[in-house]
């Protein structure tokens, strides 16, 4: 259980800071799928370290099978942070 939130924490660690870099390209470049992805880097981060968090502390096990949707949000999140920039660098 101490690896699952060690997991959850590093991920959580990351990708709070690349909502910040999200925060700032959003006001630099006043670009409204910046924005959109800043969310759904949230969301996934809230669906991903969120489950891990709450399996670790109440045992359930069924938490681990939203994991991956966490996960698959993270991606989209950068996927949609990496378009946003090549559109408007």
């Amino acid at each position: 259980m101490l690896a699952t939130w060690a997991t959850a924490s590093e991920y959580h660690f990351y990708h709070a800071l690349a909502l910040l870099l999200t925060g700032l390209l959003a006001k630099a470049f006043g670009a409204p799928s910046m924005v959109t992805a800043g969310w759904v880097l949230f969301a996934g981060m809230l669906v991903f370290s969120g489950s891990l968090y709450v399996l670790v502390l109440s045992g359930q096990q069924w938490l681990g099978a939203i994991t991956p949707l966490g996960g698959t949000a993270l991606i989209i999140g950068w996927l949609m942070l990496a378009w946003s920039l090549f559109k408007h660098v």
